[in-house]
Order: structure tokens, then sequence, then C-alpha cells
């Protein structure tokens, strides 16, 4: 966020509340028209049964020439795929096949190799992976788990076609938090599709709002431009009456597919982590601030990635070129401004995943915070060495603020739809990300607005600052014993846009820039004067969140505090 004196031309810029849109790149962000959809490529993979157990998981992947799924005569093998059982990985062989080692319980997947695409249902949902649990859920769970599988099939063999035309550029459509609670809500998510541009959709968790009997609608209204959607499994999309980490995407994997795998789309690499622990436990309290996962008899989450998914993208990566662009997607953030001191809204053992990417390009995608956070290689805030033991980010993170904004509270909009303002004041909204080689660019699109806005511009008055000094002293004070009517509401604040000349000198113009970063600068120009750059409210230089009257977005908050009433 930004602001100027209006006496002096003094002025003050946010990161809390402003975030860059222009990370160390040559790709431009929108100058490329919107692609035809292509057509989809509807199939499954090939699962071959026998009558006894296969002690070994076994298959080939090939080229699917007529689109039917089914290896035919004469469709050949593809060499050099990456086929994992979410742990090991290997490369197919001169005639396509693989051979790896049967785990208990396991998600078995292509990684889709650049120059090709897997199949997907009829709503994009890719179709790359076999689900091997013999048993099935170890008890009945609300949303139905996974039914027993059965032993393992003699071959599970993995179809693909060549993606025509794919180069090393392309665009996606970066979705956080969509978190549809109801269908009500996924109506909104409908609404706000029309406008995802791009090649394919990276949902990057909380799809859902804990009801995971809305993922057939949920991928039906994503995919009714036929974009092949990736999801990241969240916190909001597990079963929560599951009794371990290992059985709670059950349902997801039967309705959805893999909580965490990979795939390739030019010269990127997208590595898809499930980092959400439910419920937690003693290997979590060993790490300091986590004493919520083993008090109580209620059920917690953590961030964490497991010793599997830690073992998937070592062998992953030891496969894969250095100079490939390294996307990690995963739902909780690595590190947060917002949540900085908060260890179970931050990822315990990141650094270990930055040891193994060290020296390679990358890139962070998250969501769970309904926060826009650009934040830089280099940048650090007060408290991440203590929750997660991270000093300074070694390559750029971007929590991708969220489709549902703030959880699709407030007041309605003209089509009938929350304006739903996020909790840094960001309107509700989705990420473009355009990649070219390994490079990429990234801005944020607010729903319903131009995509040349990037921020709300106001003006800090004192009058303001005293109205929300007196509402936020209210909402600190004891529920039981405080006066139940706040003592102002919105219509006790002064119009921003008239400042008194006795509050001339007090006040500022603010710039809350959505998707700003500590690489972004803000100029200011009254009346045609000369230009002033604005003065940025957080550093990332080892600072806590600055908060308080004199750091807030008076735009964003008048409206939030109106819905709070």
């Amino acid at each position: 966020m930004s602001s100027t004196h209006l006496s002096t031309l003094c002025v003050l810029a946010a990161l809390a509340l402003c975030a860059c849109a222009t990370p160390q790149t040559s790709v431009s962000s929108g100058d490329r028209a919107d692609p035809a959809i292509r057509s989809l490529y509807v199939a499954d993979i090939e699962v071959v049964r026998a009558e006894t157990p296969a002690e070994r998981a076994r298959g080939v992947v090939f080229e699917d020439v007529n689109a039917n799924g089914v290896r035919d005569r004469g469709e050949r093998g593809v060499r050099g795929v990456k086929v994992s059982n979410g742990r090991e990985v290997v490369l197919t062989d001169g005639a396509g096949a693989y051979d790896l080692p049967v785990r208990a319980d396991m998600s078995l997947f292509v990684v889709q190799p650049s120059g090709w695409r897997v199949p997907t249902n009829e709503s994009a949902v890719p179709r790359f992976s076999y689900e091997h649990k013999p048993d099935g859920s170890p008890k009945a769970m609300r949303f139905g788990g996974l039914a027993p599988t059965g032993p393992m099939p003699a071959a599970v063999n993995f179809p693909l076609q060549r993606a025509d035309g794919e180069g090393d550029g392309f665009r996606c459509a970066v979705l956080g938090d969509v978190q549809a609670y109801s269908n009500d809500e996924v109506g909104y998510a409908r609404d706000a599709a029309a406008e995802f541009e791009g090649e394919c959709l990276i949902a990057v968790g909380d799809v859902l709002g804990d009801d995971l009997g809305l993922i057939e609608r949920m991928t039906e209204v994503l995919g009714a431009r036929g974009q092949t959607q990736w999801w990241v499994h969240g916190n909001h999309d597990f079963d929560f009456d599951a009794d371990s980490d290992g059985d709670s995407a059950d349902t997801w994997r039967a309705k959805w597919g893999p909580a965490y795998y990979a795939f390739e789309m030019g010269e990127a690499v997208f590595i898809v982590l499930d980092n959400v622990v439910y419920p937690c436990g003693p290997e979590d309290f060993e790490r300091y601030g986590r004493a919520f996962c083993v008090e109580g008899d209620r059920k917690r989450y953590n961030a964490r990635i497991t010793d599997d998914q830690m073992a998937f993208v070592e062998n992953l990566l030891g496969l894969t070129p250095k100079d490939k662009l390294i996307v990690f997607a995963h739902h909780i953030p690595f590190v947060s401004f917002v949540d900085q001191g908060a260890e179970a809204h931050q990822t315990d053992n990141v650094t270990a995943l930055y040891d193994l990417v060290a020296g390679r390009p990358a890139l962070s995608l998250s969501g769970h915070t309904h926060t826009v956070e650009n934040l830089a290689q280099g940048d650090t805030f007060a408290g991440w060495e203590t929750a997660v033991g991270v000093t300074a980010l070694p390559f750029r993170h971007l929590v991708a603020g969220a489709v549902s904004g703030g959880w699709w509270n407030g007041d309605y909009d003209v089509f009938g739809v929350p304006m739903s303002l996020q909790r840094q004041g960001g309107p509700r909204g989705w990420v473009a990300l355009n990649v070219d080689g390994a490079d990429y660019a990234l801005s944020y699109r607010a729903t319903g607005l131009s995509p040349e806005r990037a921020m709300w511009t106001s003006i800090s008055t004192p009058s303001f600052r005293d109205w929300y000094d007196a509402l936020v002293a209210w909402r600190a004070a004891d529920d039981e014993t405080r006066n139940p009517v706040p003592p102002v509401s919105v219509q006790d604040l002064p119009d921003l846009k008239i400042v008194p000349r006795y509050e001339l000198s007090a006040s500022w113009i603010t710039a809350n820039v959505w998707m700003g970063d500590t690489t972004t600068r803000v100029e200011i120009s009254i009346d045609g004067g000369p230009a002033e750059e604005m003065i940025r409210t957080q550093e990332a230089r080892g600072e806590a969140g600055r908060i308080g009257a004199e750091f807030a977005d008076p735009f964003a908050v008048q409206r939030q505090l109106t819905v709070a009433r």
C-alpha cells in the first residue's frame, strides 16, 4: 500500500496491503489473445486385470493414435516418460514400458511429458493415475472414501496424445481457494470461471468448502471451457472423519485423482504437493509450537511435506534437467506475510525442499490465506525463522489470493455475487501465469474488473483513523461485557473523497497494489504535477507486519467493516 501527504506529497506504500505484478522475466502478462480451447481428448487409462495379484506395478505408456484409451495393435510405446508410485520415479524404456515396486497404498501415475497430453474426462479432469488401496478406506466415510481396489492389476497402461502446436510458451489460470460450501457458491464460481484464460487451470487447494459431495459439479463448472484442470488438495478438501493422514484424501482420490503428482508443459515441470497433514500428531509435535497436534480430542491439521512426497520430489528432480523451470503448486504457503508467526499455516520442513531445488529456476504457487502475497527472492519477515526456519526466500513465492475472495462474504454486487474483499483488501480474483521457456510473468485479475486494473486508491484522514481505531477497539473488547452495538458504523465515516482543510496536512493518499512486491515502484501525480514516488509500508527485510490505522487501506476497510456490522 502507498500514500502521499496531500500537503507535502510525501508518500506511504504498503506491501502488507499491496504486492507487485512483475517478476524477473521478459514475458508480457497480457498481450496474447486467448486461444481457442483445444478439443478435449476424452479417454481413460487402460487397466488389465489378472487372476493372480501382480507383485510389481508394470505397464506401458503409449501413443493413443485413435484416442480410445486402449493400446491397439500398432500403437507404439513412448520412450523416456516418467512414471511414479508416489515415491520412486522411473523412465519408460524404448518400448514405453515401466516397472515399479508396489506400495501398500499408493497412487500410480504418469507424469505428463512436454509435447504430449494425457486424456481427460468430459469435464477436462486429467486421467493419468490408478489408485491402489486393496482394502479401501479403513472405515465408512461420510463422502464415500475409497472403495477397495483389490490386488494390483497385471498392467496399467497410460495413453498419451501429441500436443500439436505446443511450444515453450503457454498460459494457465491459477485459482486460489474457490472454496464453495454450497451449490449457490458453486454458481458464484461458475460466473467467475467465464473469465479464466489459458490452456489450463491450476486450482491451488480448498477447491471445496468441506462438502466433497460437490466435487463432480465443481469439475463440470470449472471444466466448461475445456481447460485441463489440475487440482491441489487443501485443508477443506479432505475427509474430516479420517483417523490418519494416509486416509484423509481417500474421497478426493476416488472422485478426482492423486493428492500429489507432477506434470510437464513446455520447459516447466509442475510439482503438485499435498502439504496438509491431517490429523497431525507426535511427528509434528516434535517441532516448536505444534502442541495443538497432540492436545485435546479435536483433530487438527499442520503444514508439512511428508517423507514420501519429499522422496518423490528428489527422485523426480534427479531425472529432470537443471535448466527446467520448477513450479511447486501446494495449498498452504511455504511461508506467508499475513501468517508469518503461525506454525500451522506455514510449511514445517520447507528448507529441506529448498535444498533439493537449489540452483534451479523455481516458483511457488499457493493459496490458503485469502490474501495476495507476491514475495520476491531475498524477502524475509520476522516470524519465519522461528516458525519454520526460513531466513530469506531463495525464489519467488506467490500466494494467489482467492476466487472466493473473503469466503464469498459481503454485500452483493449488481450481478448478485458477494463483493467479498480479501483479508488485505484485494478483490476476489485469480492469477494469470504466462510461461515462456524457463521465464514467466504473473498478473492478478480481479473478477468483474478490467484486466488493466491493479490497485485501490483512497485517502487516509484523521477522521478515518479515529473511526477505524474505535471499531477495532470495540472488536478487541470482551464480547460478553462490551456494548453489543458497535460505537460507530460506516454512516459515521465522512466522505473520503472530500478532505476538509483542517485535516489536509495530516492526510495522505494510499495505493493498495494487489500484487505488488518489493521491486514495485508506485508513482503519483496530482493535477498534472510532477510524479512523486510513493513509500512502501513494508520492506520485507526482517520486520514484523505493521498493522494499525496508519497502514490500513481506507477503500477496503470501510467496505469490510460495513460487512462486519
